[in-house]
């Protein structure tokens, strides 16, 4: 793996040799991608360089913007406030064989995440393809979702253990970062590593005391978890989902939850929180808090989206907003531009500091078709349904393939060049891509040891 000096110098060598000229188009748009393929980000991967290909092809920078855009990538600590590490490939064999010992819904499905979160720690294959990916990215670390959406223990233990198997296994290229000094000793080494969050705070529901039923978050928090969800979509004892129709804010209970959480050093999360849940967390947490994966609900209101008091309120901690890269939650165009769009309003709305990039998409193994290719057709009934948890208010907004293909998770070279195409400036774009999600890891940071809640 490239140190970064020796990744600059092969930057700086490559790119000199591109050759941008005249008004974007079809030509120019292959200039543009020349610039990026060859440099540290190059790849022979089409999936890669066709997604790129649609950035470009919207952001139509000039040569002198791609440059310097890469170059500052390859330079800046990119720390993404919340995603998902390239996902593998199902092992097509093995999977098959599942279905044909008419193996559960619910055992395929865990099945499937086991294979899709691990098959790099286990096959040749497909940890080139994890690498690669990372590698076209940029990115040295992500708050990477490692539990399972909802309160129970056991759930949110599973995708933990998968990560943590992950990162035991890879430990040389991809290692479990457990302080933010970690990021930053990873970007010097031209490491990689994943910072655990999960999609809810840990309650054994046996509901003898406060103190008893918050336990098990320092448990977690041992484990590696370093961010918590207050809510998923749906309503919980702590406060409402974002997916509720009515939002009845946030619980006796879960002000006792954040006072924990802050005590342990553990970040609150409330990107899938109801507006007034979100907003009575800002007010009750003493730490930075996030919401680590959202849009900008002063400049297109979605559900996912936070209104501007509740941005507010979040900052006023010293914490952050994550923009996503969801199409629908962003509205307009509903590509790059759109998420440059929320960039730009949130940096000028809040300021540089509260800023970042949690994208919400993941990379997919090339390999998948052809392993799926492999599974037998079932006689089965599908699942009744969407899952639970998954409560997503209907809305109009159509996504286009061109849309989300210029939101690829590793177009993150072009993020920074189209940040630095609006205008923003690199001590900015530096905070964005990474400086402000370690700044917020920091600040959460116990001082000292302290009394537990209802102690």
């Amino acid at each position: 793996m490239l140190s970064d000096r020796q990744s600059r110098r092969q930057f700086l060598h490559a790119t000199a040799a591109a050759t941008l000229a005249g008004r974007m188009g079809v030509r120019q748009a292959r200039a543009a991608e020349l610039g990026v393929e060859t440099g540290p980000f190059a790849t022979a991967n089409e999936t890669i360089r066709s997604a790129r290909r649609v950035a470009l092809s919207i952001l139509k920078p000039s040569e002198k913007e791609l440059q310097r855009g890469l170059e500052l990538h390859t330079e800046a600590l990119v720390f993404e406030s919340y995603g998902f590490a390239p996902r593998c490939a199902i092992d097509g064999d093995v999977f098959a064989k599942a279905i044909e010992a008419n193996a559960p819904d619910s055992e395929l499905i865990d099945l499937r995440e086991e294979m899709m979160m691990t098959r790099n720690a286990t096959d040749e294959g497909e940890r080139r393809e994890f690498f690669e990916a990372f590698q076209s990215s940029g990115v040295t670390c992500i708050f990477q979702n490692a539990g399972e959406e909802g309160n129970d223990p056991l759930r949110l233990l599973k995708r933990l253990a998968r990560f943590t198997f992950t990162t035991d296994t890879l430990r040389k290229e991809l290692f479990k970062a457990v302080s933010p000094d970690d990021v930053v000793a990873a970007k010097q080494a031209g490491r990689h590593c994943l910072a655990f969050t999960t999609n809810g705070v840990p309650l054994p529901q046996q509901w003898l005391s406060d103190r008893d039923e918050l336990r098990m978050i320092q448990i977690f928090r041992d484990l590696g978890v370093q961010m918590m969800h207050l809510t998923y979509n749906r309503r919980n004892p702590l406060g409402d989902g974002a997916g509720e129709p009515n939002d009845g804010g946030l619980s006796d209970f879960g002000h006792t939850a954040i006072a924990e959480m802050n005590r342990l050093g553990v970040i609150v999360d409330v990107a899938h929180s109801g507006w007034r849940t979100s907003l009575e967390a800002a007010k009750a947490s003493s730490k930075p808090m996030v919401a680590s994966h959202t849009t900008c609900g002063g400049l297109y209101k979605h559900f996912r989206g936070k209104p501007d008091e509740v941005v507010r309120a979040i900052c006023d901690t010293g914490g952050l907003i994550g923009i996503c890269c969801i199409p629908r939650f962003l509205g307009g165009s509903g590509d790059i531009a759109a998420f440059l769009d929320h960039i730009d309003y949130a940096v000028k709305t809040f300021g540089a500091d509260h800023v970042a990039i949690g994208t919400d998409v993941a990379y997919f193994s090339r390999n998948e078709g052809t392993e799926r290719a492999k599974l037998p057709k079932r006689s089965g009934s599908a699942p009744a349904g969407a899952r639970w948890e998954h409560l997503w208010p209907k809305d109009d907004f159509r996504e286009s393939p061109q849309g989300i293909k210029s939101l690829a998770w590793t177009n993150w070279p072009l993020f920074t060049v189209g940040m630095l195409q609006r205008g923003h400036s690199e001590e900015t774009i530096r905070k964005i891509l990474g400086l402000n999600v370690v700044r917020v890891w920091k600040a959460n940071q116990p001082a000292k040891a302290q009394p537990a809640a209802g102690g």
